[in-house]
């Protein structure tokens, strides 16, 4: 039985959180980002007049409560 690669943790010196190493075949960090932004670009178009539910303005401007 072959063992498929995985990912090793790293320390990193001076940061909070510790990283994982690439394996073949997956995305680098920032293509990865990238690929949100591109997504989140897209999703952020506002909808034509047409396709606005009649909340929709109020659920905009709505702001969650501080705690």
């Amino acid at each position: 039985m072959a063992e498929e690669p995985r990912q090793r943790v790293v320390r990193v010196a001076g940061a909070r959180r510790a990283r994982l190493t690439r394996v073949e075949g997956t995305l680098a960090d920032a293509d990865a980002e990238a690929t949100l932004r591109s997504a989140d670009d897209a999703s952020a178009a506002r909808p034509s007049t047409a396709e606005r539910g009649p909340n929709d303005e109020r659920l905009r401007r709505d702001v969650p409560p501080h705690w």
